[in-house]
């Protein structure tokens, strides 16, 4: 018999793998309608400090977006994630476009030396979701930890493209589910649901 946790790092690799597999060009095209409909929920729910993490393997590239996004109002600010030395919470520092960014241990940008940011919603990318705004991340469980300890807690939305969605996403007892999950499609998962 199959461990669930096998069963769902096997669909985690798969999924991923789909995703690198797609023609940057497709992705280009996915990535824009997505920000057109993640542009219409920052303006529902207008928040000033937004997390976001840097694109990893092929996921939704919105940087140029956020920087537009974040242009249109002067109070608005960007932050971006810090992964911890050992396993805890990710820490979310301010970043300006310009700003120098530094590889984490992962070999994502993040800042260095910018204070830290206390936000009011924060982009989580997903490889996987279903109807219910469970994820599946990379395994790590930075994200839950974060969400988990983020006091108050911001608006967590999931960012990822439609073929990641899934019936079930097989979560944890420690997985928490996302406000809002948006692809090129749309809202496909909302607080409504």
């Amino acid at each position: 018999m199959t461990r669930p946790e096998t069963d769902r790092k096997a669909l985690r690799s798969r999924l991923i793998a789909e995703r690198e597999a797609l023609a940057p060009a497709l992705r280009s095209q996915l990535a824009a309608k997505l920000a057109g409909h993640l542009g219409d929920l920052l303006n529902r729910l207008n928040p000033q400090t937004l997390g976001f993490c840097w694109p990893f393997r092929a996921e939704p590239d919105l940087v140029e977006f956020l920087v537009e996004w974040q242009a249109q109002d002067f109070g608005r600010q960007l932050a971006l994630p810090v992964v911890p030395a050992t396993p805890g919470s990710l820490v979310f520092h301010l970043w300006q476009p310009g700003e120098p960014l530094v590889a984490d241990r992962f070999g994502i940008p993040a800042p260095q030396g910018t204070p830290s940011a206390a936000l009011q919603a924060v982009l989580v990318p997903v490889n996987g979701f279903d109807a219910r705004g469970y994820r599946i991340g990379y395994g790590g469980g930075f994200f839950d930890r974060t969400l988990a300890s983020l006091r108050p807690a911001p608006i967590s939305i999931g960012v990822g493209y439609e073929l990641a969605r899934l019936d079930d996403a097989q979560p944890q007892l420690h997985d928490l589910p996302l406000d809002w999950i948006v692809t090129e499609a749309g809202i496909v998962v909302s607080p409504a649901r």
